[in-house]
């Protein structure tokens, strides 16, 4: 089972970057298809922020972020990042890595086999 570790996360004024690592331990490329990034803010649902297929690695983004926020991985460190711009308070939440072994809809939480402990984003006006 991959463990994964987030990192980065931090307060910042609107408008200001931040970056976003998450550290694979036990992770395979062959063994898993894809890597995502999800955030959860306080009484609201989980939500797919972007994803990576560790193969040929196609991005995917939610509209909410997709000329802002860009997902990469560095396999040969089993790192994947998410570089975050021009932020904005409705970014403020927890932010999850995760990993998953099958396919389907990026953005689908339950397809998700491992999820790391979240570091927080916290965006001010």
């Amino acid at each position: 089972q991959v463990q994964l570790v987030e990192s980065g996360g931090g307060s910042v004024q609107a408008g200001e970057s931040l970056k976003l690592s998450c550290a694979a331990s036990g992770f395979t490329d062959s063994a898993y298809y894809s890597l995502g990034w999800f955030r959860q803010a306080p009484g609201k649902e989980r939500e797919g922020v972007a994803a990576i297929l560790t193969r040929p690695g196609t991005t995917y983004y939610a509209d909410s972020v997709a000329d802002r926020f860009t997902i990469s991985q560095e396999k040969d460190k089993n790192t994947m990042y998410l570089q975050m711009n021009s932020l904005k308070p409705e970014d403020t939440a927890m932010y999850y890595c995760a990993a998953r072994k099958r396919g389907g809809w990026w953005g689908q939480a339950s397809t998700y086999d491992s999820w790391g402990q979240g570091t927080q984003v916290t965006v001010s006006s």
